[in-house]
């Protein structure tokens, strides 16, 4: 389902003879494979276990506009022995979209768009090959459920690679805190003999005090404690691997990227590919969905997919640029602040 502009025929016949002609045009004068200015900003929501703003095309001398969506996580603890959670924790995604976003749309409407945005993002950003090692807490006992909460504010086009953007940020935001086996073990040794007659004397034992709470490295812990630590937590194991989508317009046989809501309503076929870049590794498409009408040859669909791949090679190194900048901001006001206790 999408959520397009309403265009008229003419409007639609200009857009599409603009981009397939020899020199394209668009209406903000950016080529085919241009994207719109992306501003970034994470530690948002200060209570979450980490959180983003992502805003596309926001206009820089009016303080507005473009299509801006907030990510925030929260880790909830499980118990698996209850069936409650699964070993070695979960990932849950939801996606809400505000009205004001699309006041085109019935509440109907808007519920299955919603629904769209969240079935995407949540069997892509859930595959076994993504999850972070550190989500569990006690072997079958405790694990963490990860909830990651997308809200599109607004919508000026290319929705679906901002939202991406949104939750691969907070999600190379989130902290999850550190955790210590405890278990109750009761003193050895005989209890203290009181004397009869006296059941009020105190009675002192020989010996150094010991606590019945051992925190140490026990086999079989039966609860955690949270240690306290300046920057609240660890992060997500393998934040490298979470993938970024890249959305191709497709008007057969061109494509190009980043749509503005009028050209999305010119041109409804739209192709998503979800790739991720391990470290020394060949990309991974992890998802691709081929949205609205009209159906590419194969030939086509393989060109799309080896020209996204290059696309998202690009949009990733940015991103991670421009994360690693806010990781260290983050870490270095996070260490002042703790200083300050």
């Amino acid at each position: 389902m999408a959520a397009a502009a309403s265009v008229s025929k003419s409007e639609k016949a200009f857009i599409q003879a603009s981009l397939r002609a020899p020199d394209a045009l668009r209406a903000d004068g950016r080529t085919l494979k241009d994207f719109r200015t992306v501003f970034l900003e994470t530690g948002i929501a200060p209570l979450a276990n980490g959180s983003a703003r992502v805003n596309l095309g926001k206009a820089p001398h009016e303080g507005g506009g473009g299509t801006e969506v907030i990510a925030a996580v929260k880790l909830e603890v499980e118990d698996v022995e209850n069936g409650d959670g699964v070993d070695g924790g979960r990932v849950s995604c939801t996606v809400l979209c505000s009205p004001a976003a699309y006041p085109q749309l019935p509440a109907n409407s808007l519920d299955d768009l919603q629904h769209d945005y969240t079935t995407i993002l949540h069997q892509t950003l859930s595959h076994p090959t993504l999850h972070p090692s550190n989500l569990g807490i006690l072997p079958r006992k405790k694990s963490w459920l990860l909830h990651l909460d997308v809200t599109i504010v607004s919508d000026a086009g290319n929705a679906y690679d901002v939202m991406f953007m949104a939750a691969r940020t907070a999600l190379w935001d989130t902290k999850v805190p550190r955790t210590r086996g405890v278990q109750y073990a009761a003193r050895k040794g005989p209890a203290p003999v009181i004397p009869a007659g006296d059941a009020s004397m105190d009675v002192d034992e020989s010996g150094a005090p010991t606590s019945g709470f051992d925190t140490r490295r026990i086999p079989a812990a039966a609860d955690f404690e949270l240690p306290d630590y300046w920057d609240e937590g660890e992060v997500l194991k393998g934040r490298e691997l979470w993938p970024i989508c890249v959305t191709l317009n497709i008007d057969l046989p061109l494509s190009y990227l980043d749509a503005t809501p009028a050209e999305e309503a010119a041109t409804p076929l739209k192709l998503l590919l979800m790739f991720s870049f391990p470290a020394g590794s060949p990309p991974n498409l992890q998802g691709m969905r081929l949205l609205g009408p009209g159906e590419p040859q194969l030939s086509q669909l393989k060109q799309f997919v080896s020209e996204g791949e290059s696309y998202a090679k690009e949009l990733f190194k940015a991103l991670e640029a421009k994360l690693r900048d806010e990781d260290a901001r983050r870490n270095q006001k996070a260490r002042d602040k703790f200083a300050l206790r």
